[in-house]
C-alpha cells in the first residue's frame, strides 16, 4: 500500500511566483555573468535593522547565555511586554480598545494569513481581490477549499473581485454573499489604498452577511494621506467581523528576523453545523498553542524596541527613504509616458506594460536590456496580466540607476 499525497497541492499549476522569478534571474545571471542586476521585484527591504533594535536584540541574546536570565519556552501568544507596547502604540492612539488576549505575536504575516484558514470549514465561500497576494489563494487551494484552475487562470469555487484600471483598482462588493474575504490595503501588488468610507462599505457588507474579513495591514506604516485608515478597527463594527494581520517586516526591517502579530477580537464569531456561535479568538488560540511554539525571546525584545523613541525615529527615516524611492520610480515612469499606479501610500508601483506586451514579456525586456528585475503582474492573478510590479525597497543609488536604464529603452 503506497503513501497517498494531498492531491490539492497538484491543483497549483505553476511555481510560487517569486520562485519562478528567482529561477529565471539565476539562469540569466549564469548566462550573463558580467551583468549588474538591480532587483526591484520581491518586497524585501534593504536598509538594516534600526540601531535601537539591534542594541536590545544583542542584550536579549546575552541574557540567553546567562543561567539566571535564560528563558526557554515562552507563551505561544507572545510576551506581555511586547503585546502591551503593540496595543499602546498601534491602537490606543487611534481610539481602538483591545485586550492583551486579542493580540497574537507570530513569526510573520505571511504565515498567519496562510494559516488562518485552517480554523474555518472547507465549505466556506472565499473571496479574493484580483490581482492578489498569492498566499491567500494557494493556502486555500492546498487545504481543499477550491476546485481546479480554469483556463482563465481562476480556481473553481473562489470568488474573484477584479481590481482594474476601470474601477481604479478599488474592489467592488461581491454580487453574491461570501463567507471569508481577504483584503490587503495598502494593497500588494497594486499599491492602492482604501479610504475610510470605502473600507466601511466592506465592514457593513460583512456585518450584513455574517462574513469575516481577513485584513492584511502589513503596509500600514507607508500610509501618507489623512483619509486612509491605518487599522480596520477604526471602522465602526469592525471588531465584530474582522481579523487584522500586521508585521514588523516592512516598517522595521524584520524580513530576516521574523516578527508580526495578528489581532483577533473576541467579538468575532464563527458557527458550527447546528448554528451555534464559537469565538474565533479561542479557535485561533487553540491552533497556535497546538502548532506554534512562539517567537523567540530575543526577537520579541528587539520588536519591543521598535516602539522606543529612538526606534520610531529610525523607522520613520527608513520609511521616508523608501517613499522617496517610490516617488522617483513613479515620476520617472510617468515621464516616459507609462501608466503608473501606487507609490503614494505604498512602497509598490504598479505599471501598465507598454504596447501589446504581456507581463512576462515586459519582465524579460527589463531583465534583458536594462538588467532590472520586476514582478510580472500575472503572477498575482488573471487581472494582473498586462502589468508589472516594482518595489521601492532598494537603495536610492540603485533606484536612480534603474530609472536611468529604463529611460534608455525604446518603450
Amino acid at each position: 500500500m503506497a503513501v497517498k499525497i494531498n492531491e490539492n497541492y497538484l491543483l497549483i499549476k505553476s511555481n510560487y511566483i517569486f520562485s519562478e522569478i528567482n529561477q529565471r534571474v539565476e539562469k540569466y545571471q549564469n548566462d550573463n555573468p558580467d551583468a549588474t542586476i538591480i532587483r526591484m521585484g520581491i518586497g524585501d527591504v534593504t536598509r538594516p535593522l534600526p540601531k535601537a533594535v539591534v542594541g536590545k536584540f544583542a542584550e536579549a541574546v546575552n541574557e540567553m547565555g546567562d543561567a539566571e536570565s535564560f528563558r526557554g519556552y515562552g507563551p505561544e501568544q507572545g510576551y506581555d511586554f511586547l503585546i502591551e507596547e503593540i496595543i499602546k502604540n498601534d491602537y490606543t492612539p487611534r481610539g481602538i480598545n483591545l485586550s492583551p488576549d486579542e493580540v497574537f505575536v507570530s513569526d510573520g504575516a505571511k504565515c498567519d494569513t496562510g494559516n488562518i484558514q485552517e480554523i474555518f470549514d472547507l465549505l466556506n465561500t472565499v473571496a479574493v481581490t484580483d490581482p492578489v497576494y498569492p498566499v491567500y489563494v494557494e493556502s486555500n487551494v492546498m487545504a481543499g477549499r477550491t476546485g481546479p484552475m480554469e483556463d482563465d487562470g481562476r480556481y473553481q469555487k473562489l470568488v474573484y473581485i477584479p481590481c482594474t484600471e476601470e474601477n481604479g483598482f478599488i474592489p467592488e462588493l461581491p454580487k453574491t454573499p461570501v463567507d471569508l474575504i481577504y483584503l490587503c490595503f495598502p494593497n500588494n501588488p497594486t499599491g492602492t489604498a482604501l479610504t475610510t468610507e470605502q473600507l466601511a462599505q466592506w465592514v457593513d457588507y460583512a456585518r450584513e452577511n455574517n462574513s469575516i474579513i481577513l485584513f492584511d495591514g502589513a503596509y500600514e506604516a507607508y500610509i501618507q494621506e489623512d483619509n486612509i485608515p491605518h487599522s480596520i478597527y477604526e471602522i465602526e463594527g469592525a471588531h465584530e467581523v474582522a481579523i487584522e494581520f500586521r508585521s514588523f517586516s516592512k516598517n522595521a526591517g524584520f524580513t530576516g528576523t521574523r516578527c508580526a502579530y495578528t489581532v483577533v477580537p473576541k467579538e468575532v464569531m464563527g458557527f458550527d453545523s447546528e448554528g451555534n456561535p464559537h469565538s474565533v479568538n479561542s479557535l485561533w488560540n487553540r491552533r497556535q498553542t497546538t502548532k506554534f511554539n512562539g517567537v523567540s525571546y530575543p526577537i520579541q525584545v528587539a520588536a519591543c524596541a521598535v516602539y522606543s523613541p529612538e526606534g520610531q525615529k529610525e523607522i520613520k527615516e527608513s520609511i521616508d527613504y523608501y517613499m522617496q524611492n517610490a516617488s522617483i520610480i513613479r515620476n520617472s515612469l510617468k515621464d516616459l509616458g507609462l501608466r503608473v499606479y501606487g507609490g503614494v501610500n505604498s512602497p509598490y508601483i504598479w505599471v501598465k506594460t507598454p504596447g501589446d506586451m504581456d507581463s512576462w514579456q515586459f519582465f524579460d525586456l527589463l531583465l534583458d536590456e536594462a538588467h532590472i528585475v520586476g514582478t510580472p503582474g500575472v503572477g498575482f492573478g488573471p487581472s494582473g496580466e498586462g502589468y508589472l510590479r516594482l518595489t521601492a525597497f532598494n537603495t536610492l543609488e540603485n533606484t536612480e540607476k534603474a530609472m536611468e536604464r529604463i529611460s534608455r529603452l525604446s518603450i
